[in-house]
């Protein structure tokens, strides 16, 4: 049975192998093979048998079955049997040989059957392959295929058999004519002598240790001569790569002689072939081979052929590479590796022909030979040694090369050269210089290559060229001495600089070396070193590149590493000092990024770190001789501004550590003589030089500055400026700037002690002659040097004595230049520095006068309040620097003006200045304004000094001005004037007496209410001015009210309307805490306030017109509300307001909601008007006046004060405002409010949407919030209850949400709002009826209705309407009756057989086969079962049971679920004596449960999950309960493979009478509409074969299943044809 059973699985999967499928193809594969694992001989039989049978059987799947017999050869090669082994034999041979056409694919495949079966069988292969390998007879050439991936796989078994077959064959290749066969043949020819090769290098492990290699050298030489006479000179290109091929190895055995004899033919011949072929690794290859072949026979021949081998290996070389390709970096590695066998034999001869072409110009040439140069530098270093000289010699002209290419090879050979020795050699310092000058090339962006491919970016060459030197420096220890002290030469020319951080860093290196090796060897012997620099020279330039430490890969830490390491050099002294200052500069670097690091603070350091050197150094020879050196290098950094201003710096301090006077002015004057005055930064570097060395030097700088302007250079000038008639203007303008900068420094630095004698004398009389420049540098230079020598006066200690004759002058300059700025920009900081200029003159005697004050502040004041406004940045504020500094010098030089004045009235002339921009329309020159009054208010509080009480009579008035500014619409303004009031209240208390440390509790609450006015929303800014009047209101003096009104009123007109809002605020506030003489007027105000409110959309005047409403109502409470109600709809803010004024007083607002509800449900809720097309729906539209009621209850319910008088009327509110809710669900405006709704261009714009139900669910969420049911209100927010409400689909869902937040939050209210319910149940509005069911359904789901004594009326209540005529009534009264379940699941069984009849009756509601009402029933059913009685749910278990199960694969989700859930509650409440009656149930669902797990929905899964669990007890299996608790938990993946593996082998153990039951059900989801379901089943049915006992076959249809998984194998999906194939496979257990 078992051979005819395999081989019908066999051939029944092997049907499928035609199937389009890749996937499923390779699923029959996998199954046969797993067919193959369990019985491998009659797999391989049937699969031979197939093959034998289905003659026409296409190629392609001939091939896969062939692929599927080598790989279940291949795992049971030591299993087969003699026999089936002979079977496999004859079978491959003969579909190896069918055909004479060569197919790849398939005979290859059954070559690689034989391939399999030979390391095993091999004689028996070898028999049969040799028969159709007959001497005289041209063999297949799958035949040679074959032998030749024999004696690959299996050389051992194979080589004995070669004589014979090399003997058979020699003959026959004279006879092969086509090429095709000839390249089979080579192919052959190659591995047969390769194979050879590997026998006789391992005799000790063969099995013939006697074999050897003149044993094949006659058949080798026979076959040799015919491929290299005969075939070599093919036409064929592939034919001539597999002579060439062969040739390799082949030449390895045959004789010396023959060998030495062929040389002469046979390399003119290979070297042929490079002309030939562009693919030319083979020819390498095998060339290779045969020179090593030569050389080891000790062939004289080739020295004859030496030159030709070298023309035509330098030329493959050379030859342009199109691509780096594996193919031709090896065919590249095989030619080099040619070069090494000739470079090993014929050193010399080589070398005579590459190193005369490295003079070419050609590039290609170059690069080649250099490459090659490079190579047997390396490997045939032994044969170079004592070529070096003429190595070194010829690379004379590869180093003049520009090409980047030619490059890169050079400092590749350079490295190699480095490695062994050739750079100690004369002329090796030539190399090192050429590695640095790469260094050196800019690093720049890498170019595109050129059309060829080969022309490589400056920057590869040089990344090449740091690599290669920092290698050399640090790997090979003999270039140490060539390095050191060479490399130091390097440092100090500017060509290098680019090289500086590899230098430094390989210099490092070496120095650390010398160090270890001792003092001596570390010491540069400056005198036998001509050209190296001096300490003075290196110190000077590893400094100066320090200055911008990042530049060059970080050049300023290697530059200050390598100085620290040649401190010993440089000066004996230092050595110790920078052990401890240099780590600390490096730390800071380490610290910093480019981004982070402040060149200003590190210039600096470096400075300090200069200075402290000095010090250390404390000697006048050497410090002239530095400083010296320094000025020398000054040209080297003419293009390097930032580099060249930082030497100048070091220059001023070492200048100013020299003791000799001598030699200071001499350097001075030189820097004066040779400055590039049209550079701007030389002049600030200039300038800088002469104020650091002022500081020591200040008569001799001065002197010197003098003695340049009297100088022959300015012989022709009238006057220090007026000069170089004969040169351009520009150049004068920039040598004045210079200059005049220069005496700015020295002021700025020279000892304070000695400025004042020299302003005017020396420093200030050449300035006031170039005050009429209009050159706007110079300018700026004057300024900023008059700022400079202003702030030097100031901070002298006789300043205060010291009468500045020029002081007005000066000030007058100033303005002019703040004045001729333009106010459309800020591009210059001349005006911060003229401000600043003045700020410090101001502090000078003798005191302006009041018109000049005037004037500096009119001028400062427009020159920065009118500039347009500066962007803002992330957190609001300026980012500018220029401006926040401009600003900042404004704020001094008003402070500084101020406190000439310290009085009420000094501070209210600044204010005044001020006024005009607090009250701009432009809001960023408010926002100025106010910062600057802030500003001088708080210096004012600060500097007050009150020597007798005086009143601060302008009080109101500063105030009235600041305050409405507390709302600007700008947040910085609103700060700032909250700040200026508080000010001015302290500046109040302080005129009253209190000391500067008192702090008011009051005043102090203005603080507090910052925060209010950090968001711009309107309502908490004008509560927090209404609590800022408060606070000014108690703080205010009696006397300064009017003032203050007056004021506040005229900001009423204010352009800003939030500040003309806030003053309504104040004054009410202000007339309501202080205003009790003016109540008299109150109807005036109101009536204006009314007018204002019809004509314009001021807030401040609603408050007045609220008032009139509220009093007008309280009189004529029904006139008022018809008339309201007659407003247009929708209501606009201000009627809103209004209504909301009819709240104040309880009994008034009892009244007006009264009304509202009359007429709210006076009229029909909505009309039905119906289109005129015919057949159209009717469309139902709201009526007005209900709509009008209902927007007016939500502005009453709105207002706080009618939370008393919403308490009583709660329950008529709550029912009439769901019910409105519920009949407004869908209803639309009518169409003239539609139209007035998109149209609405009222400045009052409605406050809510006009749409019905909105309208009704704001309402009603209102009246919630008003009633104390504000948890209810959040819970429904929360659970989007509130957006389901205005849904009509999900309106329901909505209402129970609303009943269920009731229920837990507002359970007192209940039975008022129940009774009132239920009188409208029998409403003539369905969605009504059905609302109302909703709520009373929803509230059974709720403990309280037990509580409150309502279970039992709400049930009767509900079990009536079962025969209400809307289904969803019905569908929703079993959803009420269900919720018993959640709400009092105690009193399920009191009320078990009504439950559970209005739920079997569910089932059955109406004749739709999906009723809605029977799926509630299923889920309500599901809800009580664990609740009811026995006897109950065993009067209806057979019968839900029976009833549910079409659902199981009904087509929708939702039955599924409900069904499939259902059963597994009722598995859970089965118990006692219903088990014998539900286990046939439960054997029955388990097939369609598990296969549902694979259901498209996931909720359906879940359903499974649970009915699974639920079921497992009843069938008293421990095991499959444990499996289906660790698969099946909720929340976690299936991995339905592995669990359906693990459920089927528990079922089949413990229930193997179940086999056939269950393999049948499954065949019935075979045809499953779900393709996940359909491939779920056969692999179903594959795991319970699996797991099944041989002896259950019986129980299974084995025709009929696979008659159906035959069927299943065309399924359109391919899954499932997977899955059909997967599970023949596994048949094989019933064999």
């Amino acid at each position: 049975m078992t051979r005819p059973y395999v081989k019908k699985l066999s051939f029944t999967l092997l049907d499928s192998i035609t199937d389009k499928d890749p996937v499923v193809q390779e699923q029959v594969c996998s199954a046969l093979c797993s067919l193959g694992e369990s019985q491998p001989g009659e797999t391989l039989c049937a699969c031979e048998a197939y093959l034998r049978q289905h003659d026409k059987l296409a190629h392609p799947y001939r091939t896969k079955i062939l692929r599927a017999m080598e790989t279940i050869l291949s795992s049971h090669i030591d299993e087969l049997d003699k026999d089936t082994a002979v079977i496999a034999i004859l079978l491959a041979s003969n579909e190896m040989t069918r055909i004479k056409e060569l197919d790849c694919d398939w005979q290859q495949a059954a070559s690689s059957v034989l391939v399999a079966v030979g390391k095993r069988f091999i004689n028996q292969v070898m028999e049969e392959v040799l028969s159709r390998f007959q001497p005289g007879i041209l063999p297949h050439s799958s035949v040679l295929h074959t032998l030749a991936s024999l004696s690959v796989s299996n050389a051992f078994g194979m080589v004995p058999f070669l004589p014979s077959i090399l003997s058979t064959m020699l003959p026959m290749l004279g006879m092969a004519k086509q090429d095709a066969l000839r390249v089979v043949f080579c192919g052959a020819l190659q591995h047969f002598s390769e194979s050879t090769l590997e026998y006789l290098a391992n005799l000790d492990q063969a099995p013939d240790p006697t074999v050897r290699k003149d044993t094949f050298a006659a058949d080798i030489f026979g076959a040799y001569d015919i491929l290299f006479h005969h075939w070599l000179q093919s036409r064929d290109a592939k034919l001539r790569l597999a002579v060439v091929a062969a040739l390799g190895p082949m030449s390895h055995l045959l004789p010396s002689e023959k060998l030495e004899e062929q040389l002469p033919k046979l390399l003119p011949a290979v070297l042929g072939l490079y002309k030939k072929h562009a693919e030319t690794f083979q020819i390498s290859k095998s060339l290779g081979q045969i020179l090593e072949a030569a050389v080891s026979v000790g062939s004289r021949t080739l020295e004859v052929q030496l030159d030709a081998l070298l023309v035509a290996l330098h030329a493959q070389i050379c030859v342009p590479v199109e691509s780096s390709s594996p193919l031709v970096m090896s065919s590249q590695k095989e030619v080099l590796r040619c070069f090494t066998v000739l470079a090993c034999c014929s050193p010399d001869r080589l070398l005579a022909f590459l190193l005369p072409r490295l003079d070419t110009n050609n590039e290609r040439l170059r690069v080649g030979t250099l490459q090659i140069l490079r190579h047997i530098i390396n490997s045939a270093a032994a044969q170079m040694e004592v070529k070096k000289p003429f190595i070194l010699s010829s690379m004379r002209l590869p180093l003049l090369d520009t090409n980047n290419k030619v490059k890169r090879a050079v400092v590749q050979v350079i490295s190699a050269m480095a490695h062994h020795g050739y750079l100690e050699q004369p002329g090796g310092e030539v190399m090192v210089d050429y590695i640095v000058q790469q260094c050196a090339l800019p690093p720049e962006e890498p170019e595109k290559p050129g059309p060829d491919g080969e022309d490589l970016a400056a920057d590869s060459v040089r990344a090449v060229s740091i690599r290669t030197l920092y290698l050399v420096s640090t790997t090979v220890d003999r270039m140490n001495s060539v390095l050191w002290p060479y490399l130091l030469e390097f440092l100090t020319p500017v060509r290098f600089t680019a090289a500086l951080t590899p230098l430094c860093r390989s210099l490092v290196h070496l120095a650390l070396k010398r160090q270890e090796a001792g003092a001596d060897a570390f010491l540069v012997q400056y005198n036998s070193n001509a050209n190296l620099p001096s300490p003075f020279a290196m110190t000077t330039r590893l400094l100066v590149v320090s200055s911008n430490p990042y530049l060059g890969d970080g050049r300023g830490a290697a530059s200050l590493r390598l100085l620290k390491v040649m401190h010993r050099n440089i000066h004996p002294l230092l050595g110790q000092r920078w052990e401890t200052t240099m780590p600390v500069l490096l730390e800071y670097l380490d610290e910093h990024t480019e981004e982070t690091l402040s060149l200003k603070e590190w210039e600096e350091k470096l400075l300090m770190f200069l200075r402290d050197t000095l010090a250390v150094v404390s000697d006048n020879t050497w410090i002239c001789q530095l400083s010296q050196e320094m000025c020398k290098q000054l040209p080297s950094y003419n293009g390097t501004a930032q580099e060249k201003n930082f030497l100048y710096k070091c220059i001023g301090t070492t200048l100013g550590a020299a003791s000799s006077k001598e030699v200071v002015r001499k350097h001075l004057r030189e820097l004066l003589e040779t400055a590039r005055y049209q550079e701007e930064a030389e002049q600030e570097g200039l300038a800088c030089c002469f104020g650091i060395c002022a500081i020591t030097h200040l008569e001799d700088t001065l002197a010197q500055l003098e003695d340049f302007v009297r100088s022959d250079v300015f012989r022709k000038s009238i006057g220090i400026f007026n000069i170089f008639k004969d040169r351009s203007e520009h150049e004068v303008e920039r040598m004045k700037s210079s200059l005049i900068l220069c005496y700015g420094h020295v002021a700025a630095q020279a000892p304070r002690e000695l400025v004042l004698a020299k302003v005017e004398s020396d420093i200030l009389r050449s300035m006031f002659q170039c005050f009429n420049t209009k050159d706007p540098a110079l300018k700026l230079c004057l300024v900023q040097s008059l700022c400079m020598v202003c702030q030097a006066m100031c901070s002298s200690a006789q300043a205060s004595s010291f009468q500045f004759s020029r002081k007005a002058e000066l000030v007058t300059q100033m303005m002019e230049f703040i004045r001729a700025e333009p106010l459309d920009c800020l591009r210059t900081p001349i005006r911060k520095k003229a401000m600043l200029a003045c700020t410090y003159l101001v502090n000078l005697e003798p005191v302006l006068e009041e018109q000049a004050q005037t004037d500096v502040i009119h001028s400062c004041l427009h020159s920065v309040m009118a500039l347009p406004p500066e962007p803002d940045g992330e957190d609001g504020t300026c980012r500018e620097p220029l401006y926040l500094d401009t600003v900042c010098a404004l704020e001094n030089l008003l402070t500084s003006l101020l406190q000439r004045n310290m009085t009420p009235q000094g501070l209210q002339i600044m204010v005044e200045h001020l006024s005009p921009w607090i009250k701009s329309p432009r809001g960023h020159e408010r926002a100025r304004a106010l910062g600057l009054g802030a500003c001088l208010l708080q210096f004012f509080l600060e500097h007050l000094h009150v020597s007798t009480l005086v009143p601060f009579h302008n009080l109101g008035l500063l105030v009235g001005l600041f305050a409405p500014r507390c709302a600007d619409t700008w947040a910085t303004t609103r700060q700032e004037a909250v700040g200026c009031v508080h000010s001015l209240l302290y500046l109040q208390l302080g005129y009253e007496g209190f000391s500067q440390d008192h702090r008011d509790e009051v005043a102090e609450r203005l603080l507090t209410l910052k925060d209010g006015l950090v968001h711009p929303d309107p309502t908490i800014l004008f509560h927090t001015c209404h609590s800022i009047a408060q606070v000014i209101a108690k703080r205010l003096p009696s006397d300064q009210l009017i003032s203050l009104l007056l004021t506040m009123f005229e900001s009423l007109g204010d352009p800003d309307k939030n500040c003309s809002r806030a003053s309504t605020v104040m004054i009410n506030c202000l007339l309501k805490e202080r205003g009790t003489v003016l109540l008299e007027k109150v109807p005036e105000i109101v009536s204006v306030l009314r007018a204002k409110l019809r004509d314009t959309q001021e807030e401040h005047v609603l408050p007045a017109a609220q008032h009139s409403v509220y009093l007008l109502a309280s009189q004529h409470c029904e006139a008022v509300v018809s008339s309201l109600l007659g407003s247009p709809l929708p209501f606009d803010s201000h009627t809103c307001a209004l209504w909301r004024a009819l709240a104040v007083e309880p009994s008034l607002t009892t009244q007006v909601l009264e009304l509202l509800l009359e007429k709210m449900s006076r009229d029909v809720p909505f009309k039905e008007s119906r289109a005129f097309l015919l057949g159209s729906t009717a469309d139902r539209v709201a009526t007005l006046l209900p709509l009008a009621a209902t927007c007016a209850l939500y502005e009453v319910l709105s207002a706080p004060s009618s939370g008393t008088v919403v308490l009583e009327l709660y329950p008529q509110l709550f029912v009439a405002l769901l019910l409105r809710v519920s009949c407004t669900v869908g209803v639309q405006l009518p169409r003239n409010l539609q139209g007035k709704e998109r149209r609405s261009t009222s400045p009052a714009k409605p406050a809510r949407n006009l749409d019905p139900c909105s309208s009704a669910v704001d309402a009603l969420q209102a009246l919630l919030l008003r009633g104390g049911s504000q948890d209810v209100l959040r819970c429904v927010e929360q659970e989007g209850g509130w957006e389901l409400l205005r849904t009509s689909a999900r309106h329901e869902d909505g209402v129970a949400q609303l009943a269920s937040s009731m229920a837990k939050y507002a359970g007192p209210r209940l039975p008022l709002v129940m009774k009132a319910l239920v009188c409208t149940q029998s409403s003539v509005y369905e969605i009504q009826r059905v609302t109302t069911t909703a709520f009373l359904a929803e509230l059974l789901s709720s403990n309280v209705v037990n509580d409150l004594m309502l279970l039992e009326p709400l049930l009767d209540n509900l079990t009536a309407r079962l025969k209400d005529s809307s289904a969803s009534v019905r569908r929703l009264v079993l959803r009420g009756l269900a919720n018993i379940a959640s709400g009092s699941p105690d009193k399920v069984r009191a009320h078990g057989p009504q439950l559970m009849t209005a739920m079997v009756s569910g089932l059955d509601d109406g004749d739709e086969p999906h009723s809605l009402v029977a799926l509630e029933a299923m889920v309500g059913l599901a809800r009580l079962l664990d609740l009811v009685e026995p006897w109950d749910l065993r009067l209806v278990l057979l019968h839900t049971t029976i009833r549910i199960r079409p659902f199981f694969d009904s087509e929708k989700v939702e039955f599924r679920t409900a069904s499939i859930r259902l059963f597994g509650h009722l598995n859970k409440a089965c118990h006692g004596n219903c088990e014998d009656v539900f286990l046939e149930q439960v054997v029955g669902g388990l097939v369609p449960l598990l296969l549902h797990l694979r259901d498209p929905q996931a909720s359906v899964a879940s359903a499974c999950k649970f009915a699974l669990c639920m079921c497992v007890s009843h069938l008293e299996c421990a095991e499959l309960a444990a499996a289906f608790h660790k698969y099946l938990q909720e929340g976690r993946s299936v991995h339905f493979g592995e669990f359906l593996n693990s459920t089927c082998k528990h079922l089949m153990h413990h229930f193997p009478d179940l086999l056939g039951r269950l393999v049948s059900t499954n065949l019935f989801y075979f045809k499953s509409s779900w393709d996940d379901v359909r491939a779920a089943a056969p692999m179903f049915t594959g795991f319970l074969v699996l797991h099944a006992e041989p002896e259950q076959k019986p129980q299974v249809d084995l025709e009929q299943l696979i008659a159906a998984l035959q069927l299943l194998l065309k399924d359109p999906v391919p899954g499932v044809r997977e899955k059909a194939a997967e599970t023949l496979g596994r048949l094989v257990k019933f064999a």
